[in-house]
């Protein structure tokens, strides 16, 4: 029986070829179906949040909180709560609402186009640039929500100083002090609020996408 010589296994072994589990087109099928999945999962959390918001809306347009809470604003500064200031609240509210949901309903459909767009068969160049595209469409959706918030708040800000002139109401220094620094502060804390919610729920997945898209260049800077 020959003798069973250690080192000549081991270099035997180590010299053998290891072959791939995976050869790149079936790596690219699992990332391009991988990346679907997560473009599917944001396009069904923003039609949550498209319905979401349309019920509140319902909601609070019966119920009236929004200019209940507004005139209190305004009384506690001095202004008389009259019918013109009622209308014009409701029809500026309802304005900005619609607007909200148009613009919300827009990211909706342009987030189920860039699912429907991505296929499994696409190559590789064709899906890096569909996510690319798709994480630029993700970021202009959080920018412009927070960006409606700080216009919403400036707008409903100068309706109230425009009906305090209206009426030829001067508040005192310090309510003034109290209201401009409440703005600021509750329109802080809720452009907070939205960065946190978008970073959590939308950047999970994104980060997911972006592992995808950098092994998806690797193997594209690999073809070339």
């Amino acid at each position: 029986m020959p003798e069973f010589d250690l080192d000549s296994f081991k270099k035997t072994w180590q010299e053998q070829p290891v072959q791939q589990k995976y050869d790149d087109n079936e790596i690219l099928k699992m990332l391009n179906r991988k990346s679907r999945n997560y473009v599917k999962y944001i396009f069904w959390i923003s039609v949550a949040e498209f319905l979401l918001f349309s019920v509140m809306g319902i909601f609070y347009f019966f119920q009236g909180e929004e200019s209940n809470g507004f005139l209190n604003i305004l009384e506690k500064l001095g202004a008389q709560k009259t019918p013109e200031v009622e209308n014009s609240f409701d029809n500026i509210y309802w304005i900005l609402k619609v607007l909200s949901l148009i613009v919300t309903a827009y990211f909706v459909y342009k987030f189920y186009q860039n699912y429907r767009k991505i296929r499994i068969e696409e190559n590789l160049k064709g899906l890096i640039i569909r996510i690319i595209k798709f994480k630029k469409t993700v970021n202009a959706f959080i920018l412009i929500s927070i960006l409606l918030l700080v216009a919403f708040t400036s707008i409903f800000t100068i309706f109230i100083f425009y009906s305090l002139s209206l009426q030829n109401v001067e508040p005192k220094n310090s309510e003034m002090m109290i209201f401009i620094v409440g703005v600021i502060l509750t329109t802080a804390f809720s452009v907070l609020l939205i960065w946190l919610y978008y970073r959590l729920v939308y950047g999970i997945i994104m980060s997911k996408l972006d592992k995808n898209l950098k092994q998806l260049k690797e193997i594209d800077s690999q073809e070339i």
